[in-house]
């Protein structure tokens, strides 16, 4: 590439020119530098024509801001022949593309192109023998947005114009890239007609799809198979059906096939909504396959459809925790039984005594019986979850990020995996209490090795004991569990942290009584902050490792005598259990739970 100064009398804005055949453009923006100082920057411009001339590919609004200024020079008379030659640099000979290309390059990082602009140049570029992936390639864009911008050629030239002119919009235009042209002529004759309702935006695809326009991407058959037509949005997005009943049709025999695989996976019944009605998932609770669960298949009329799994209705969910059961939509009418209720109970409770006799014998059957039952449930066993339940999320947050929940929650996934349960069931515990779901975890039980089940137990225990019982004292002190391994003081824990005596106490437990009383007198947030200090090793302050506040250790113990914590009433709890199991009944709790504090930690 060659550079030299050409005379502006000797440059013409060449057909490669992104601007070339439009009005002279807006250039108020390059005038008072091109004054004070002239072109700086070179045009790119084509080799030299027989008559010295020379195309401007790269440079028009230059080329135009120098004409204004050389004529208001010569009005002004101190016109400068060298005013006159702009900088440029030539370009080899018979690159149209590359010249395109060049134009096109300088201008998009110079004044945005509209896209009707960009499908001009882009469009010659194809001419020239370049595809979407080399032009995406030269002008670092996606491949995707050059095809948009070229699927602007299958529109009418007035159309084209509307858009240029921002008189229609970009949904509008994107729509009509599906019409043929004689929708595109019919949709023309709508605009033009004041007394017409011409479809507009998303109007403008229910307009061509005679109301109905269903993607694709709704589909759940496979499309090699499908005998209908469908017809693609040409910016390359969307694809939509061109015969709504030939949709439905496969749509429905797909949703049939997918209702009867769901059912020969176990599940207890699968509903289909159809697009008159809507699933709304607050009348319904999550349920699981062996609690009895359904399936609802939710069918819109957009050809979308989307599958619930594991819902029952709220009034369903409310009888089963009654111990009640589920009802099948399509339950028949009951015929008259073969036994009477009289009879049927004489059947059964022979039955039952001899299973219980014969149980005696076999205590491995038993424990996985009595599993299954902890489980699951029966009208006979009500075992519940402990829900964790709290209505402040700081300390939601914080029993769920800590250690103990986290390797409770791994042995978890195990045991579930271990019963044949779905790995995303919350809890092992809390079946729906049918005779059903019993047996057939009892059946499971009895093909697991025993070692197997007893990894199962500390499990269903853990779910189903009650948080602040004098249970979790009992096992805690049995177990001889250091709180330091499983806790450590966190946010929330300081934020709850509020009574100023037991601050005072906690702040000499870490600091000592010299600086628990030179700061007696301080906020309750400045000694939180010496406690926190303390416990991390922070501004200078001494570390204080592995420290637990005495009412979460195995035995608690208080910081005042005013009462009211409930670690140590479930302690209470647990020494008159232990002193009436040595019969000495020495250590008999108070009416109102209150024990001897334990001596300070």
């Amino acid at each position: 590439m060659k550079l030299d100064h050409i005379p502006l009398d000797k440059l013409y804005v060449d057909k490669t020119n992104m601007r070339f055949g439009r009005k002279a453009p807006d250039v108020s923006d390059l005038l008072p530098t091109i004054r004070a100082r002239g072109v700086i920057q070179t045009l790119l411009v084509r080799p030299p024509d027989p008559d010295g001339r020379c195309g401007i590919v790269a440079g028009s609004r230059r080329f135009h801001a120098s004409r204004i200024v050389a004529d208001e020079r010569r009005e002004a008379g101190d016109i400068d022949p060298d005013a006159l030659l702009l900088p440029c640099a030539i370009l080899e000979e018979g690159d149209d593309a590359a010249a395109i290309e060049a134009s096109m390059i300088e201008n998009m990082a110079r004044l945005d192109a509209d896209e009707v602009q960009q499908w001009e140049s882009f469009a010659r570029l194809v001419r020239e023998g370049r595809s979407a992936a080399e032009i995406a390639l030269t002008f670092g864009l996606p491949e995707l947005s050059v095809r948009r911008v070229l699927a602007l050629g299958n529109l009418l030239p007035r159309i084209r114009e509307l858009y240029r002119a921002e008189r229609i919009d970009r949904v509008t235009v994107r729509h009509l890239t599906l019409a043929s042209k004689s929708q595109q002529k019919a949709w023309l004759a709508l605009f033009d007609d004041a007394h017409a309702h011409v479809p507009i935006g998303h109007q403008v695809k229910a307009w061509l799809f005679g109301g109905q326009s269903i993607p694709v991407r709704f589909a759940l058959f496979d499309l090699a198979d499908f005998g209908g037509a469908t017809i693609a949005d040409l910016f390359g997005e969307d694809r939509y059906f061109t015969d709504p009943d030939a949709f439905w049709a496969a749509q429905h025999a797909a949703i049939a096939a997918a209702r009867d695989a769901y059912r020969a996976a176990g599940w207890a019944d699968v509903v289909v909504i159809p697009p008159t009605e809507h699933f709304h998932a607050w009348e319904y609770e999550k349920a699981a396959k062996r609690k009895g669960g359904r399936v609802y298949i939710d069918v819109r009329a957009t050809g979308e459809v989307t599958f619930h799994e594991g819902y029952l209705t709220r009034a369903e969910a409310r009888r089963i925790a009654r111990g009640g059961a589920a009802l099948s939509p399509e339950a028949p009418k009951p015929s008259r039984p073969e036994l009477t209720s009289t009879l049927q109970t004489y059947v059964d409770l022979h039955r039952h005594a001899a299973v219980r006799a014969a149980l005696i014998g076999q205590p491995g059957l038993a424990l996985r019986l009595m599993v299954a039952h902890a489980i699951v449930g029966s009208p006979l066993w009500s075992v519940r979850p402990e829900p964790q339940a709290t209505r402040h999320d700081a300390v939601r947050e914080s029993i769920a990020s800590a250690r103990a929940e986290a390797v409770f929650g791994a042995e978890r996934r195990v045991v579930l995996d271990t019963l044949g349960l779905a790995a995303e069931e919350p809890t092992v515990t809390g079946g729906n209490g049918d005779d059903y779901g019993v047996a057939g975890l009892f059946l499971r039980l009895v093909a697991l090795p025993d070692a197997a089940v007893m990894r199962v137990l500390p499990i269903v225990m853990g779910e189903t004991l009650a948080a602040g019982s004098a249970a979790v004292e009992a096992v805690g002190g049995e177990l001889g569990i250091a709180m330091a391994d499983w806790w450590q003081a966190d946010d929330a824990f300081f934020a709850l942290l509020r009574d100023r005596d037991v601050l005072g106490r906690i702040t000499a437990e870490v600091s000592g009584e010299v600086v628990a009383a030179a700061n007696a007198r301080e906020q309750a947030k400045t000694l939180r902050q010496i406690i926190a200090d303390h416990l991390i090793g922070a501004q200078g302050r001494d570390k204080v490792a592995r420290w637990v506040p005495r009412w979460m250790q195995f035995p608690p113990s208080a910081y005042t005598e005013r009462g009211g914590v409930g670690t140590l009433a479930a302690h209470a709890r647990v020494v008159a259990a232990r002193c009436m199991d040595h019969g000495d009944g020495s250590a008999e709790p108070e009416a109102d739970g209150k024990q001897p504090l334990p001596e300070a930690a």
